[in-house]
């Protein structure tokens, strides 16, 4: 396994078990990608029937202000941004549950890599 993907599989671990117990039920891996799953789900299926926010977020990595772009985009689209902001709710409410824990999707793909090799 690479010495970055055991990095990120320990650094992805020990975040899990950081977190509170209190609130430990949906605070977990499994909770995490179960969340995430469904949002990105929904976000998806969001995306496919809107396909302007679909490309500006496309298009967004290959340009040079990627922030700037996305925006852009929903400065002038602002139901869409609402719309995407009302199905990533679940997983604020989760960030919010369990600390403010955070995962980005560089972590997550880190960790997928990891497993699979």
């Amino acid at each position: 396994m690479k010495l970055t993907a055991m990095l990120a599989l320990a650094g992805f671990a020990s975040l899990t078990i950081a977190i509170p117990n209190a609130t430990a039920a949906p605070c977990t891996a499994s909770g995490l990608a179960s969340t995430a799953g469904s949002v990105l789900a929904q976000a998806g299926a969001y995306l496919d029937a809107h396909p302007g926010a679909n490309e500006a977020l496309t298009n967004a990595s290959s340009s040079g202000d990627a922030e700037g772009a996305v925006r852009a985009y929903f400065t002038a689209h602002p139901g869409e941004f609402f719309d995407l902001k009302n199905i990533a709710r679940p997983l604020t409410t989760l960030r919010g549950q369990c600390g403010g824990m955070s995962v980005s999707p560089a972590q997550m793909s880190a960790l997928f890599d990891a497993l699979s090799s």
